[in-house]
């Protein structure tokens, strides 16, 4: 099977699935990016129960990670646990997908059909990717804990207004913002780049986990500027969505489960 540009792009040799229709990598544009949000928004709002159903566990999540985290030694992990949300987030998205899926098809879905992707065939492929990506986010938090070891030593922060204290006011604080900040960039081009339109292939077209990933990247190799764009919409839309308590991921995440879902289908033809 072929995977081929539009726009007369030349064709790209790939072996994906055994679809019976061909994939093709479309060269998109900033406007499909903001028209994908705003389906995912329609979306959100014809269906705002399921989603935030669906994806409360993270602000849930998000408080209790606040509060264990007071006071205690893990506080230098607030941030990275937090943004790290954006590694699994495709994964968790499952449900969300579906949901789009059987709207876009002029149905009307209900919360449980957002489950009915555990029965999808392809749902092992699925599970496969969903554990490199939790895989990829137990390194990063690693990684930043290994960073701020790395500046500060292992002396705990006393309080929340020691550790802003010093993030913000020394040298050390400030490389550690630097470092921390490139090298969770990297992590989160990485995961972007191998799950961009994985998870709504292989729900679509049950394609495997190798496969779904080669045609990911596939994708940000044609659309490298858009697909940068789109990263950068993301991970907007997360900060705002973490303020205050992270009580903005209720109605962000699914938005952006949504809209990823559309993006796909702008993408993959």
């Amino acid at each position: 099977m072929i995977i081929e540009t539009s726009d007369n792009a030349s064709p790209i040799a790939a072996h994906v699935s055994d679809a019976d229709a061909p994939i093709v990598i479309r060269n998109i544009t900033t406007a499909d990016l903001r028209d994908a949000l705003r389906l995912g928004w329609e979306d959100f709002k014809a269906i705002p129960s399921h989603a935030v159903m669906l994806c409360v566990i993270y602000p849930v999540l998000g408080l209790a990670l606040a509060r264990l985290v007071l006071g205690y030694s893990v506080l230098p992990l607030l941030f990275p646990l937090a943004a790290g949300f954006a590694l699994i987030g495709p994964f968790a998205a499952l449900g969300l997908y579906e949901l789009s899926r059987r709207r876009e098809r002029g149905e009307e879905p209900s919360a449980w059909d957002a489950f009915r992707v555990l029965r999808s065939p392809s749902f092992g492929a699925m599970l496969g990717l969903g554990t490199i990506l939790l895989a990829l986010f137990v390194v990063w938090v690693a990684a930043a804990n290994a960073i701020y070891v790395a500046t500060f030593g292992h002396q705990a922060a006393a309080s929340m207004p020691d550790f802003i204290s010093r993030i913000f006011t020394s040298t050390e604080g400030r490389m550690l913002i630097v470092v921390g900040c490139g090298v969770g960039f990297l992590f989160a081009v990485l995961a972007l780049c191998i799950s961009v339109v994985s998870f709504p292939l292989m729900l679509d077209r049950h394609a495997s986990a190798t496969d779904a990933i080669l045609t990911s990247l596939k994708a940000v190799m044609i659309n490298p500027f858009n697909i940068a764009v789109w990263g950068l919409f993301v991970a907007a839309l997360l900060v705002i969505g973490s303020v205050p308590f992270f009580l903005g991921l209720a109605v962000v995440l699914p938005v952006l489960g949504h809209a990823t879902w559309h993006l796909y289908r702008k993408m993959i033809v």
